[in-house]
């Protein structure tokens, strides 16, 4: 579709165009697929109905028409055996369908499904706000939507961050916590955020840590594990990550249940914050299991 031109509520979607148009898409607004064919009876009954209420929605959600017979590549991917099929798609993922006919009553109850909800709505707002640069503001969106709906994902893990901002990290673990069900991609991001919150806070319960300091004191006494891991935590809030892990490592290989193994936890946390495709990680995450599992 030309980026220039009005958005359709209803257009068509082939094979080439499904993933830009409908899955990119659908992190903007919801996309309904109808899955019909010219053949196909019951999907005559449904297609004017899905139509109707795509232009009637205002934007809320639009209309992907895919033709069976011309797109046989996704309806195989979708495995459409059964026609009519309606899939409802956000955020890139499928989150609702039906298969065959039904009365708009039914189709009103699926996009009451699919559709933001108010909730959903706050913790969008929330979103922009802290972008924006207006923490206070987003926390009321956050705190709102969590009134309209419990453990919302997407304002517990907006609400963590505007706590995490203002230093409270154990309160924005605690918002972390409860996120449950949320879905691969909130998923990470909360891991992501409670490594970070976790590497930063345990940094900051040691003090400003001279780590020329602690490096002289544990050269005097190598065996000191405590001084090891708080020059470890010290590097790692100085985002010298290398010697960090090899700190933490060097304490699990003297003694892996030291201080209830948070050298162990700490160097998790840096495997999240790297990800898993830093050399880092990949060299360290090894080294671990060696020691581990020697």
């Amino acid at each position: 579709m030309d980026p220039n031109s009005p958005v359709p509520a209803v257009f068509d979607v082939g094979d080439d165009s499904f993933v830009t148009d409908v899955l990119e898409a659908s992190h903007q607004v919801p996309i309904v697929v109808d899955f019909w064919a010219p053949w196909c009876g019951p999907c005559k009954a449904l297609g004017p109905i899905l139509e109707r209420l795509a232009e009637e929605s205002g934007g809320a959600f639009r209309l992907a028409k895919l033709n069976v017979d011309e797109a046989p590549q996704v309806a195989a991917q979708v495995q459409a055996r059964s026609i009519p099929l309606v899939v409802g798609f956000r955020d890139g993922q499928a989150v609702a369908e039906f298969v065959g006919a039904r009365p708009e009553s039914g189709v009103r109850e699926f996009l009451a499904k699919l559709l933001p909800s108010e909730a959903d709505q706050l913790a969008s707002e929330g979103a922009d706000l802290l972008t924006g640069g207006q923490p206070e503001a987003a926390e009321q969106r956050f705190r709102a939507a969590l009134d309209a709906q419990d453990r919302h994902p997407r304002a517990l893990l907006g609400l963590a961050r505007v706590l995490a901002s203002r230093g409270e990290a154990e309160a924005a673990l605690a918002e972390l916590d409860q996120l449950t069900l949320a879905g691969p991609e909130i998923e990470q991001e909360a891991e992501h955020l409670a490594a970070e919150i976790r590497t930063q806070s345990q940094a900051s319960a040691s003090g400003d840590a001279d780590t020329a300091a602690l490096q002289a004191k544990l050269d005097a006494d190598p065996d000191d594990l405590a001084t090891r891991l708080e020059l470890g935590r010290a590097l790692a809030a100085a985002h010298a990550y290398e010697p960090a892990l090899e700190a933490f490592l060097q304490v699990i290989q003297r003694d892996r249940d030291f201080a209830d193994q948070a050298a162990r936890k700490a160097m998790l946390d840096l495997f999240e914050l790297l990800g898993n495709d830093h050399d880092l990680t990949h060299d360290y995450r090894a080294a671990l299991a060696r020691t581990l599992f020697r």
